[in-house]
């Protein structure tokens, strides 16, 4: 079959599939934005985007509809070009919706099966808004601005054959109408290389070495940032360092702004809550490591004796269930999302997101006992090998997904 990638910052989602696609025999080729200079191992083409300039003030709601479908018809014009000049037709196309870019594509392929990843659908009420009240609570604008930016996303479900959730909580964000063209299926962990490892070590920058067994916490996002609870671990850091004198602290992240609003003056949220509580506590033991290259992220979850989740309700990180894969005592804040795969007490431990006391709690007994939670650390292991393996679980049921809509489209 000819099988289209789609996605504006490939591989992303599709880093395993459709390399497994391709060694299957299928003709896969890739459609990604011109800025995208990431390694591919499957032929790629591109396209060419500049967002649009909107007037905010007179296109509130309007906006992100503009910004997204506008790549849409980029990408739909390029499929133009490709099926005219080269007499290109995909059998399936597998897009993410999240940018507008699968919005047209079945004006100019009407005879391909589509299939969007549909990773989250945006809500007024309910899931990541007004969940943390220390930012305010959610004005009626609020509300309207995060029901506004599932626009795109609905239209790009509604033209689309199948939809794809890794999660069943990211799935049930969609209406019940979008939610009955979902199937779930996570993207898959390689656990084969994501393994527990008693010989690891790091090295930091000021060259000290930490070794698997030391007393290490870690704390891994994409940024730093209140929607992943940066802040609540920040304030929890002071009374387990206190409580622990040899304990290091990794923390790993960038100082933009992957979700939610920017802070209001110019500055990271990474220096705002850091400044809140530097003074309380010997900063020489936090180590801000920034945004790392994969092998050193492995093993930074392979020395750490304990590692902290934080999440508002909304999409689960890869990196959870990449420390559960490590071998890691994961503690994570208690909330939908992370409940779907953390059993307190079996796989790994729940505190509520906002309860800084229990967060220094539970942070400094992992610290200090790493023996009494062994049990979690295999059984995390153990979940992701059953439920969410790569090869063994993830991989067969995502290539039978694509594989059966290239049966339908002939």
């Amino acid at each position: 079959m000819k099988i289209l990638f789609v996605h504006q910052n490939y591989p992303a989602q599709f880093l395993h599939l459709a390399p497994a696609l391709a060694a299957r025999g299928h003709d896969c080729r890739v459609l990604t934005d011109a800025s995208n200079t990431r390694a591919a191992a499957i032929p790629v083409w591109r396209y060419a985007y500049s967002a649009p300039e909107v007037d905010a003030a007179a296109c509130r709601l309007g906006r992100n509809y503009t910004t997204m479908s506008d790549r849409g018809v980029a990408v739909a014009r390029a499929a133009r070009i490709l099926r005219e000049r080269d007499g290109y037709v995909p059998d399936v196309i597998v897009g993410h919706s999240g940018w507008g870019e699968t919005l047209f594509l079945k004006d100019v392929w009407p005879e391909a099966k589509l299939l969007v990843y549909a990773e989250f659908y945006y809500r007024g009420r309910g899931a990541d808004v007004g969940f943390d009240r220390e930012f305010g609570p959610p004005s009626l604008d609020k509300v309207m601005i995060a029901q506004g930016r599932a626009a795109h996303l609905a239209q790009a479900l509604l033209h689309a054959d199948r939809g794809l959730s890794p999660t069943f909580w990211q799935a049930s964000t969609h209406p019940p109408a979008l939610r009955s063209m979902i199937d779930v299926v996570f993207d898959g962990v390689n656990t084969e290389t994501v393994v527990p490892n008693a010989a690891a070590r790091l090295t930091l920058p000021d060259g000290r070495v930490l070794r698997a067994g030391d007393e290490v916490l870690t704390f891994v996002n994409r940024n730093l940032e209140p929607y992943r609870g940066y802040h609540t671990f920040l304030r929890a850091l002071p009374g387990v360092l206190a409580a622990r004198p040899a304990a290091q602290v990794l923390i790993v992240g960038g100082n933009a702004v992957s979700y939610g609003p920017a802070p209001k003056d110019g500055r990271a949220w990474k220096d705002i809550f850091l400044d809140e509580v530097k003074d309380q506590m010997d900063l020489s033991r936090v180590h801000f490591l920034g945004r790392v290259p994969y092998a050193d992220f492995l093993s930074i979850l392979q020395v750490s004796r304990v590692h902290a989740y934080l999440t508002y309700p909304f999409v689960l990180s890869w990196s959870m269930l990449e420390a559960m894969s490590a071998g890691c005592h994961l503690i994570a804040s208690r909330v939908a999302p992370v409940q779907e795969v953390v059993r307190d007490g079996y796989n790994g431990q729940l505190v509520d997101f906002f309860d800084v006391p229990g967060w220094t709690r539970a942070l400094t007994e992992g610290l200090a006992e790493p023996a009494r939670f062994a049990r979690l650390r295999a059984n995390a292991r153990k979940t992701v090998r059953d439920r969410y393996d790569l090869n063994a679980v993830c991989l067969p049921k995502l290539v039978a997904l694509v594989e059966g809509l290239g049966l339908k489209s002939g």
